[in-house]
């Protein structure tokens, strides 16, 4: 009995819901952050919708890690922030405790937390795109399976973090960029995060796609179905709970490297649940 099975047998602990997978084309993939004024499509590339079983992280037989896996669960005693839309705000009385968590979680010697995004699902909005439409403003749930750096774009993005900090990248030194994702309010019912463990996934799962804004341009990875893959996610999220996930790691052998991972829409919600609303924050560990 392999190891799906074995947790299906024991817990029943899965679902059965709808992934959007990328198909891979002749073309790159791109994603326009806002409507393109020259009427091009916001959203171009072909996707696969498939019914997937999502195995439920908090009942798997083995403790996800970070660096196997890709994910895993913390607790936090941190106040949920109430000024979400405040930048400022956010960087000053935010970033510091949580970067001290994912310091400490990680055993990373520096913590650098150099984004974030609250993303609040409208009613009726739908979950397999990219989170966005017309002006882009309002960011919602995004249901394309995806890791959000690239190879490229993630040594880039470390590069410009540092240099933000007057540092250049170190041969000597193992950099990762992570995900804390959180609710805003919970429990979460209405479009849960799955995620991919990154044990199960090969670099042949992952195809490069273009994200446009309206001042540069970011490289993501869409991920392909392969059926070697198994995905989980954690059901009913409060707000006291932080997912911290994988997008890329300098290490490149022993360790998970990437984690693609969407939102979903869980089948018989009731009709009156309340639309997601979370927030993710993006940070630099540094082990020197």
């Amino acid at each position: 009995m392999n190891h799906l099975s074995s947790s299906f047998a024991r817990h029943e602990a899965a679902m059965r819901a709808h992934l959007s997978f990328h198909v891979p084309g002749a073309e790159r993939p791109r994603h326009y952050m806002y409507q393109p004024e020259d009427g091009s499509p916001q959203d171009s590339g072909q996707y696969e919708i498939r019914a997937m079983t999502i195995l439920d992280a908090r009942r798997a037989d083995f403790e996800p890690e970070l660096d196997r896996q890709g994910f895993r669960l913390l607790r936090t005693d941190t106040a949920v922030p109430n000024q979400v839309d405040d930048g400022d705000w956010i960087a000053a009385t935010y970033y510091p405790p949580m970067a001290e968590m994912a310091r400490r979680a990680t055993g990373a010697d520096r913590a650098l937390v150099f984004d974030h995004q609250a993303r609040r699902r409208e009613p009726g909005q739908i979950t397999a795109g990219f989170g966005r439409q017309g002006d882009g403003r309002r960011p919602g749930a995004v249901g394309r399976l995806h890791n959000d750096y690239s190879e490229a774009s993630g040594r880039a993005r470390v590069a410009a973090v540092l240099a933000r900090q007057g540092e250049r990248m170190s041969p000597h030194s193992r950099y990762a960029i992570v995900n804390l994702w959180r609710p805003l309010r919970g429990p979460v019912l209405d479009a849960p995060l799955a995620l991919c463990d990154a044990s199960t996934l090969s670099v042949l799962d992952l195809n490069p796609a273009e994200v446009r804004y309206r001042e540069r341009t970011g490289e993501i990875y869409l991920a392909r179905y392969t059926a070697r893959q198994r995905w989980y996610y954690y059901p009913a999220m409060t707000p006291d709970e932080v997912l911290i996930f994988k997008q890329y790691d300098t290490q490149l052998s022993g360790t998970a490297r990437f984690t693609p991972h969407g939102a979903f829409d869980p089948l018989a919600l009731p009709a009156d649940v309340a639309p997601r609303h979370s927030i993710e924050l993006r940070v630099l560990l540094i082990h020197h």
